[in-house]
């Protein structure tokens, strides 16, 4: 792969992972109901479901899902059924004057924002369809094809991964800002607002390879 293809490849991730969409408003949300000790666990599970979405769809599954409507609607409405509920979960649970236990639910904790950072990423099918269509735009198939993959799926889940530190970190710096008695619990409904959100943006969405 040349430089030239490489680098356009990077910068136009770069603006697409930088747009708004169900894995940044999970990540947000976190970051505002959990502070900044949130970042390591939303940004491993979001790497690590772009690593499966794009490896999933380098194998054919991007294929089959733009090939079936029904497949690829009855798995859009799942993964907006979930973000809602994640949503409606955090509304219900939100508390005012309410700290989180530090020590005791840190482990727990970290365990439930990656896997659900991970699902949202991993099992969103739109995503998937995109890969598809997406990175066949940048292989030269003249060379050889496993580097090639291998490298285009480590940069963009290294500006995956970048982007979510970002978008946690301005999250996270606002919600210490505005820390305070009874705050927690409007930000936790901010949060599970933005889930709810996401959930209906993703069930709104089009079958589009796009």
């Amino acid at each position: 792969m040349s430089f030239e293809l490489w680098l356009s490849f990077a910068v136009t991730s770069a603006i697409l992972v930088a747009i708004p969409g169900p894995t940044v408003m999970m990540v947000v949300s976190f970051a505002l109901s959990q502070g900044k000790r949130s970042i390591p666990a939303s940004t491993t599970g979001v790497m690590a479901g772009d690593f499966t979405a794009m490896t999933v769809s380098l194998l054919g599954a991007g294929a089959i899902l733009a090939a079936s409507a029904t497949l690829f609607t009855l798995i859009k409405y799942i993964g907006a059924a979930y973000l809602v509920w994640l949503g409606l979960k955090m509304w219900r649970g939100a508390k005012a004057g309410e700290a989180l236990p530090e020590a005791s639910k840190t482990l727990g904790r970290d365990r439930h924002v990656f896997w659900r950072c991970y699902i949202v990423t991993a099992l969103n099918p739109k995503g998937m369809v995109f890969f598809t269509a997406f990175l066949p735009q940048f292989i030269d198939p003249t060379a050889a094809l496993l580097p090639q993959f291998a490298l285009l799926e480590a940069t963009f889940i290294g500006l995956a991964g970048l982007n979510t530190v970002m978008w946690a970190m301005t999250a996270g710096s606002l919600r210490a800002r505005f820390e305070r008695p009874g705050f927690r619990a409007t930000v936790d409904r901010v949060g599970g607002s933005f889930l709810i959100g996401a959930g209906i943006l993703t069930a709104a969405s089009r079958r589009a390879a796009s």
